[in-house]
């Protein structure tokens, strides 16, 4: 068990490293320059950049330092959470993060939780409905919700239930009503993918020769289903809700801008049109943080589900 925790740990380190360096080559290989745009903007269109200014600006932000040097020096300031300042709002990018993390936090939560019980609840009345026809409805549902873009998902929200209906705002991040309509709208693609896995996971279990025995013994369909069926055919969408995870919190992006809220979504938008490079960073690792945590937990926990999966053979 210690050499299973230690490999995912070790794995979920890989994975951080990785999207620090990666994002870094990908900012660095960007032909435009972030002091440039930072002056850009302060002087206003059509101004004349003076060099001696930009290189101020360039040797304030360490961008005239070798490329080893700066990867090297935020590497080491990423490992203790410093990601330096924002080029473009001047501001700690920590400090930025800290405000904008949570809200969006929040949203991928609840739209996470959505997505389990959109996901489940389809899966379940897919296989336990006796009509043939409304099964075959049920099943083509899923594929029908991962194929609708997120953005025009929002949009049609929007209009019913904000312009329509009046039943929640339009945007705006203060209160859970505000939550509502994006946290659906990035649930919607999530839970599509989670009830394609488990109605193709339940549909082979119901096929077990314990359901069998448990149909002879007389037990209902319902209780075949809850409490023998689902327990085993819920491990395979265990494996995948890390990934869920981590496109719900992609979505955010989306959905932050479509229903205008506070969050990350709205500062990596501002951060990327202004190559703000120590932003783009922050939200990358934190993002790959968060990313790694929920599948290490998913990892974890997983074991306990089925220790087959941490059983090593002996060797005769």
């Amino acid at each position: 068990m210690l050499r299973y925790i230690g490999g995912r740990v070790g794995q979920a380190v890989v994975v951080l490293w990785a999207a620090f360096t990666v994002s870094f080559v990908i900012l660095y290989l960007l032909p435009s320059d972030p002091a440039a745009i930072l002056l850009g903007q302060a002087a206003g269109p059509g101004a004349v950049i003076s060099p001696v200014a930009l290189a101020r600006v360039r040797h304030e932000y360490g961008l005239d330092q070798p490329v080893l040097v700066q990867y090297l020096h935020q590497l080491g300031n990423a490992l203790h959470f410093d990601f330096g300042t924002s080029i473009s709002q001047g501001q700690p990018v920590a400090s930025l993060l800290a405000e904008d993390v949570p809200p969006t936090l929040a949203l991928a939560a609840f739209a996470l939780l959505l997505t389990i019980v959109f996901g489940v609840l389809l899966a379940f009345l897919a296989t336990f409905v006796p009509a043939s026809w409304l099964r075959r409805v049920l099943e083509r549902l899923p594929a029908a919700g991962v194929s609708l873009p997120t953005f025009f998902v929002g949009l049609l929200l929007i209009q019913l239930f904000s312009f329509t209906l009046h039943w929640f705002p339009a945007a705006g991040s203060n209160g859970f009503a505000t939550l509502v309509l994006p946290a659906v709208t990035m649930s919607l693609p999530t839970s599509g993918v989670l009830a394609q896995v488990l109605i193709r996971s339940l549909g082979d279990t119901l096929g077990e020769a314990y359901i069998t025995t448990a149909r002879a013994k007389g037990l209902g369909r319902f209780v075949i289903h809850a409490r023998h069926a689902f327990r085993n055919a819920a491990l395979p969408a265990l494996t995948i809700l890390g990934l869920l995870f981590g496109a719900t919190v992609t979505q955010a992006v989306v959905a932050e801008t479509v229903f205008s809220r506070v969050g990350v979504g709205r500062l990596a938008q501002q951060a990327v049109t202004a190559q703000d490079i120590p932003v783009v960073q922050g939200i990358v690792v934190i993002a790959a943080a968060l990313f790694v945590t929920i599948n290490l937990v998913v990892d974890l926990v997983y074991p306990l589900l089925d220790p087959r999966v941490v059983s090593t053979p002996r060797v005769a």
